[in-house]
């Protein structure tokens, strides 16, 4: 396990840098994941890389605008993270590698709360969501090889629907799995991440760099409340 000291692209951007500075700081992400040496996860007898409630309370946490509050807890008897976020923006960080062609489904189960109160989700302004996954990929070498895909549960936008992030442009993409009203109760989803990758980035990627949950709330300056359960990588 890595600290991620600086942010990933499309994470989120920092609305005080230039675009010269916000060039630099994805320029040392992309050195970071090209040098380093990120622990590779293998899946477990049952074909599976699971990662519990308690173990993603040990990622570490990269702050953009204030300290969302992560807490372990529990619900209805279960495991569970809560998140709060009242005009701020961390997001809890893992720096791995999992490889796509053993384990190219990923799953969660999460609930929502309490939503964000946002115009546009879809803007700078409103790009704050109540629950995130993001995965971070690198397909070459380069300063533009570094991608993310960021599952949101959605404010605004039907389940389906796909944007690039109003940061990073079409390098990170948003994809909206879930779009319920807060306090409708805990949800299952599960993605074909690879296929998401290839329709997404016209590409074949096999590993990725790195996961992350989110519940921000820093560019609208309200307040947002999401639960995360297990996060699964599996071969079906």
């Amino acid at each position: 396990m890595r600290l991620i000291s600086h942010g990933f692209v499309g994470f989120k951007g920092d609305k005080r840098a230039t675009p010269t500075s916000l060039y630099s700081l994805i320029s040392v992400v992309l050195l970071m994941l090209i040098s380093s040496f990120a622990k590779a996860e293998n899946p477990d007898q049952n074909g599976e890389i699971r990662f519990s409630p308690m173990l993603m309370m040990q990622w570490p946490t990269k702050e953009f605008e204030g300290f969302t509050d992560y807490q372990l807890a529990k619900d209805a008897g279960s495991p569970a993270i809560k998140a709060n976020s009242k005009g701020a923006a961390s997001g809890l960080f893992y720096e791995t590698e999992i490889d796509l062609n053993k384990t190219p489904y990923l799953s969660w189960r999460w609930k929502v709360t309490r939503l964000p109160d946002l115009d546009n989700e879809r803007i700078k302004k409103g790009d704050d969501f109540a629950a995130r996954v993001y995965v971070v990929v690198n397909d070459g070498w380069t300063f533009f090889s570094t991608k993310a895909i960021s599952y949101v549960w959605s404010a605004q936008s039907p389940v389906g629907e796909e944007w690039p992030n109003p940061f990073a442009g079409g390098s990170a993409m948003m994809v909206s799995v879930r779009h319920r009203p807060a306090g409708d109760g805990w949800y299952t989803e599960k993605r074909n991440l690879k296929s998401d990758l290839k329709r997404l980035f016209g590409k074949e990627i096999t590993t990725i760099k790195a996961i992350a949950i989110m519940t921000d709330t820093d560019n609208s300056g309200s307040e947002a409340e999401a639960w995360y359960g297990d996060l699964v990588f599996s071969a079906d």
